[in-house]
C-alpha cells in the first residue's frame, strides 16, 4: 500500500535551526507521521547550516527569478529525514537567525523571504515534481501562512492544509 505523503512547511527545524519550540516540534514530527504509515517531507528555507546539512542533496527544481533571484529546490536527507530545501542564496544565505541580522533587527524583507516559501509549498501542492503529490500541505507558524492563500488564488486542484500555531 502506498503511503499518503505530507508536506510540512516550515522555517526552522531541530538541529539544523532553531530559535524556539518550532524547531522542536517540526524536527520531532516526520519522525511521529512516519510511524503512523506517512511519508513526510519537510520544506525549509535554505539558510547557510541547511544548506552544508544538505550538500549531498540533489537539485530537482530550478527557478531562474523567484522573488528577486535565481533558485532551487535541493532534496535530501538528512538525519531520517526528508528534506526539500529552498536554495535562495539572495534570501537565506545570511548571518544571525532565521528572522533577524546580527545586529538584532529583522530583516526587512522577512515577508518577501516567506512569501516565497510558501509559493514554492504551493507548487509543490499543485504537482511542481512530477513524482510527488502530497495529500495535505502541514503549516507551521506564520512564516508558511500564505500558502493556503496561494493555493486558493491559483488554479489546480485543492489540497487541504493544516496550519499550527
Amino acid at each position: 500500500m502506498k503511503r499518503k505523503a505530507v508536506l510540512s512547511i516550515a522555517s526552522e527545524i531541530y538541529p539544523l535551526v532553531k530559535t524556539g519550540g518550532l524547531a522542536d516540534v517540526v524536527g520531532a514530527l516526520p519522525g511521529a507521521l512516519v510511524g503512523e504509515g506517512f511519508a513526510v517531507r519537510t520544506l525549509v528555507p535554505g539558510y547557510p547550516a541547511v544548506m552544508a546539512a544538505a550538500r549531498r542533496g540533489k537539485a530537482v527544481q530550478q527557478w531562474p527569478a523567484l522573488f528577486g533571484g535565481p533558485a532551487r529546490l535541493v532534496a535530501a536527507r538528512v538525519r531520517k529525514v526528508e528534506l526539500l530545501v529552498l536554495d535562495a542564496p539572495h534570501l537565506y544565505a545570511r548571518p544571525g537567525d532565521p528572522y533577524r541580522g546580527p545586529d538584532g533587527a529583522d530583516w526587512p524583507d522577512n515577508a518577501f523571504r516567506f512569501a516565497a516559501l510558501a509559493r514554492v509549498a504551493a507548487e509543490l501542492g499543485r504537482g511542481l515534481l512530477p513524482d510527488y503529490a502530497p495529500c495535505v500541505l502541514h503549516c507551521h507558524d506564520w512564516q508558511a501562512g500564505l500558502v493556503p492563500a496561494y493555493l486558493d488564488f491559483t488554479p489546480g486542484p485543492r489540497v487541504p492544509t493544516v496550519f499550527t500555531v
